[in-house]
C-alpha cells in the first residue's frame, strides 16, 4: 500500500485517453495498462541529465500527467500503482532482475519495479508492469500463473518458473519474439513484498551511477498499435508488429529534439545534451 495522498484519478485518466468503466476488475486493468503504455512514454532524461527523478506523488503528477514527459521503471509505476489504488485494487511491490542479454540471472541485481494486482473476486493477482524499457514489455497484465501463454494487444507472454537458492519461488516472465520463433527471458522475481523507500533508494543508484546505462545515454521509447519506437543513444529503431525492424542513426541534437517532441510526446528540457558521446 503507497501513502495515502489524496491522487487525482480524473488528470491521471485523461491523460491517458481512458473513458471506459472504473470498476477493479479485470477488463479495466487490462484496458487502463494499455491505455498507460500507449498514452505516456518511457524516458530516462533526468538521468542523462544528471539527476535522480523523484518518486514523491506531487512530483510525479506533475510530470507524467500534466507535462510533456515520461519517466522510467519506478515512476511509472508508482504512479500506475497509485491509480489501480484509487481505482479500488490492491497492489503489491515487486523488485525483479532484468534477464535480457544476461547469461545468467544471478549476474543480474534486482533493480526493476514490478507490480502484482489482486482482483476482487479473482483467486489469482495478475502481473502489471507499464515501465519496462525493452520490446518484450507487457501491453496487457497477465494473471499469475505458470507456463500458460498470453496474447495482449499483439505480444506474447508465458511465466515459468526457474530454480534459484532461495525459499521463495522464482518466476520468470518470457515474450515470444516472433522474428526467431523463440521465447526469450525478460525479468526475473518472487512474491516478495518491496516497499517505497527501497525503491527510493535503487532509483537513486540506477539515474547515478556513472555505470547505469541509464545515467550513460539516452533512452526512450514509445508503443502504439502500429510500432514499437526506441531511441537508444543515437539508434533508432522501429519495430512493427510483425517483427520487421528498420533503424538509422540520429546524429543531430536538434534532429533528436524534433524526435523527441513530435514521435515520442516529450518536451525534452534545453539543459540536458541528448546525444552524448
Amino acid at each position: 500500500m503507497l501513502d495515502s495522498i489524496q491522487f487525482d484519478l480524473d488528470a491521471y485518466l485523461r491523460r491517458i485517453g481512458w473513458e471506459g468503466e472504473r470498476r477493479a476488475d479485470a477488463a479495466t486493468l487490462r484496458g487502463v495498462h494499455l491505455a498507460h503504455l500507449r498514452a505516456i512514454p518511457f524516458e530516462n532524461l533526468d538521468a542523462v541529465g544528471g539527476r535522480a527523478p523523484s518518486l514523491d506523488p506531487a512530483d510525479l503528477t506533475a510530470k507524467l500527467v500534466h507535462s510533456r514527459r515520461g519517466g522510467y521503471c519506478y515512476e511509472h509505476n508508482t504512479l500506475f500503482a497509485r491509480a489501480l489504488e484509487a481505482l479500488g485494487f490492491r497492489v503489491t511491490l515487486l523488485n525483479a532482475r532484468v534477464v535480457v542479454g544476461a547469461d545468467t540471472i544471478a549476474s543480474r541485481p534486482r533493480t526493476h519495479m514490478a507490480l502484482l494486482a489482486d482482483v476482487p473476486g479473482e483467486s489469482r493477482p495478475y502481473l502489471a508492469d507499464v515501465g519496462f524499457g525493452a520490446i518484450g514489455s507487457l501491453l496487457e497484465p497477465v494473471p499469475l500463473v505458470a507456463d500458460v501463454e498470453f496474447a495482449g494487444a499483439g505480444r506474447r507472454h508465458r511465466l515459468v518458473h526457474v530454480p534459484h537458492d532461495g525459499p521463495l519461488e522464482m518466476w520468470l516472465l518470457q515474450a515470444h519474439d516472433p522474428a526467431k520463433d523463440d521465447w526469450t527471458g525478460q525479468y526475473a522475481f518472487t512474491l516478495e513484498p518491496f516497499e517505497k523507500p527501497d525503491f527510493d533508494v535503487i532509483n537513486w543508484h540506477i539515474a547515478t551511477n556513472p555505470r547505469s546505462p541509464f545515467a550513460q545515454r539516452l533512452y526512450v521509447q514509445h508503443v502504439s498499435a502500429a510500432r514499437h519506437l526506441l531511441l537508444d543513444g543515437r539508434l533508432l529503431t522501429r519495430t512493427r508488429p510483425d517483427g520487421t525492424v528498420t533503424e538509422r542513426e540520429v546524429t543531430d541534437e536538434a534532429e533528436a529534439r524534433r524526435l523527441l517532441e513530435e514521435e515520442f510526446g516529450i518536451t525534452a528540457p534545453e539543459e540536458v545534451t541528448l546525444l552524448t558521446g
